[in-house]
């Protein structure tokens, strides 16, 4: 397979050209956002010089073109994780308000007290405090799977352990924010619908950088988010089967998602459109589009091959240097893990790290990364730095990583 042209990637980026304290930006903070290519931003301007409308409700010209677009972004999302029909995306802010709508509607209507809802210490906060709220809600039982030790998976006995309580819904996370470890969602679905659970699988960190079948992982429900996705944000995904979305009562009340109004009683528009109540994002709808057909252009199996390489000669770079230690799998083992690198210098704190690499230019991520169940009681420490690849970056990002690691050594004499 190809490998993908990162010099001419990165003349699609227009925020790349700015300088940083004198230097070249270097962007490796893409777990939390990704940058938009230009593509997606003249999209959006388009969108706005030429056919600004409201969608499903005008029948003049630019309406329909705006809806027609709109509609055609979510033909786009459907094919990109291979649901049966656009029908089956539904439109939120984000990932985390996906899961929330998963948790207020379809959780509300089946958790009942005493059941069971598992999740694992590796979840993103958005993936942990929803269920929590319901299960308290619910008197519900929230449990968690551990992680291993060696912090490349998740433990085989305790997820074993929880399967085995007959949870309602099985909720993780594909990729790890934190560790990148992607997780076995395909075998982990089997067994969980052995035993009657829902699967929701938290695709933020993993759509972006690999191809994803929401039938071949087996999920009930998936979620990600345009903004990790080099779309604009404002924007998430929430999948789940037509029959599913049938069941569910809708979240929001208002226009647009309703097909009849009367004084006493409304009833419901057709799916999508009952759980989008009012003006969509139009334009994050027409760029998350735009983003689509980039990364298709591009190859979402490239693109993992990419991050690939680039990781384990990140984790390469890293392991050979003194007092600096990387979290979960090295860099001859990185079949299961995505371009995400979580470390510590000894005796420096994550803060000072970013802000020194910040004056080269390299803006990293230092915190506990919305993951606090992980980071202070699986890893024990107040914080981490991460740093985040995408199919912007290549060695010369990594080779300036690694000179502001060197750097901040030397200012707090940690050689």
């Amino acid at each position: 397979m190809a490998g993908i042209d990162v010099s001419k990637i990165k003349q699609d980026f227009p925020i790349l050209n700015r300088v940083i304290n004198g230097k070249r930006l270097v962007y490796l903070d893409s777990a939390a956002t990704s940058q938009k290519p230009k593509q997606v931003i003249e999209k959006i301007k388009d969108y706005y010089e030429n056919y600004n409308a409201n969608i499903h409700r005008g029948i003049y010209k630019i309406s329909e073109e705006a809806t027609e677009a709109y509609i055609d972004s979510k033909r786009a999302a459907s094919k990109f994780i291979n649901s049966s029909s656009y029908n089956e995306i539904i439109y939120t802010k984000n990932a985390t308000d996906s899961i929330n709508l998963v948790a207020l509607s379809w959780g509300e209507q089946n958790i009942k007290s005493g059941d069971h809802i598992m999740i694992s210490e590796m979840e993103h906060h958005s993936n942990i405090v929803p269920w929590q709220m319901l299960a308290k809600r619910k008197g519900a039982v929230l449990d968690f799977v551990r992680v291993n030790d060696d912090l490349t998976s998740l433990d085989k006995d305790s997820l074993a352990e929880n399967l085995d309580k007959c949870p309602k819904i099985v909720a993780l996370t594909q990729v790890s924010n934190v560790l990148g470890t992607i997780n076995d969602i395909r075998g982990i679905s089997r067994e969980a619908h052995s035993r009657g659970a829902m699967v929701l699988v938290d695709g933020a960190q993993s759509t972006p950088h690999m191809p994803v079948d929401v039938k071949d992982l087996g999920a009930d429900f998936f979620v990600a988010s345009s903004h990790k996705m080099l779309g604009p944000a404002g924007l998430g995904i929430l999948y789940a089967s037509s029959k599913v979305l049938e069941e569910m009562p809708p979240l929001i009340g208002g226009g647009d998602m309703i097909l009849t109004v009367e004084k006493e009683r409304s009833t419901w528009n057709t799916i999508p459109w009952k759980f989008e109540a009012g003006t969509a994002n139009i334009e994050g709808g027409i760029g998350f589009g735009a983003a689509i057909e980039y990364l298709n252009s591009v190859g979402m199996s490239r693109i993992r091959e990419h991050e690939k390489e680039i990781t384990r000669y990140a984790l390469e770079m890293i392991e050979g240097i003194k007092n600096v230690r990387a979290y979960g799998y090295p860099a001859n083992n990185i079949k299961d893990k995505a371009g995400v690198i979580s470390f510590t210098i000894d005796g420096v704190h994550p803060h000072d790290v970013a802000t020194i690499f910040d004056s080269d230019g390299v803006a990293i991520r230092a915190g506990h990364h919305c993951a606090m169940p992980l980071v202070k009681s699986v890893l024990h420490l107040p914080a981490v730095s991460r740093m985040s690849f995408y199919i912007y970056n290549d060695e010369r990002d990594v080779d300036a990583a690694v000179e502001a690691i060197k750097k901040t050594k030397t200012i707090f004499k940690k050689v």
